[in-house]
């Protein structure tokens, strides 16, 4: 089920108010993490609340009982994070576990190049879960 336009819009205006100090393209970047979140959460097989998406680049959500961090992440556009500051947000937030999440638009067969970049970044000490998520297909897939 998509986001309905009207929630859409009411998610955006609330990122146009919060977000005030954000330059335009920030908030750009804050609208699609707001996409890829509610898309993953429709797309996820087991029942995500969002608590909160605004603040961090890390997405709270409350799943199965535990509080959770999703971090979005696009090979193609996104820049280098400092992985250890993450580390902390999850201390300080009292997360459980951290997600990340490779977002792609086109379909992927080949996932070499999320693995290299997992080898290359020590994705695997810093997320307890990676998963590689095909936006247009609807698509979760597993990668740890």
């Amino acid at each position: 089920m998509l986001m309905e336009l009207a929630v859409f819009q009411e998610l955006t205006e609330e990122i146009t108010l919060e977000c005030f100090y954000m330059t335009e393209s920030q908030q750009e970047e804050k609208v699609i993490q707001l996409i890829d979140l509610h898309h993953f959460v429709e797309c996820y097989g087991s029942p995500i609340k969002i608590l909160s998406y605004i603040q961090h680049p890390i997405n709270i959500i409350h799943e199965n009982g535990f509080k959770k961090g999703i971090l979005f992440y696009d090979l193609k556009h996104s820049g280098p994070f400092d992985w250890n500051a993450f580390e902390e947000f999850k201390r300080r937030n009292h997360l459980k576990e951290i997600w990340f999440v490779f977002v792609e638009e086109d379909s992927v067969s080949d996932t070499m190049r999320h693995t290299d970049f997992i080898a290359e970044n020590s994705l695997e000490i810093f997320y307890d879960k990676i998963f590689v998520f095909n936006f247009f297909q609807s698509v979760i897939k597993p990668l740890k």
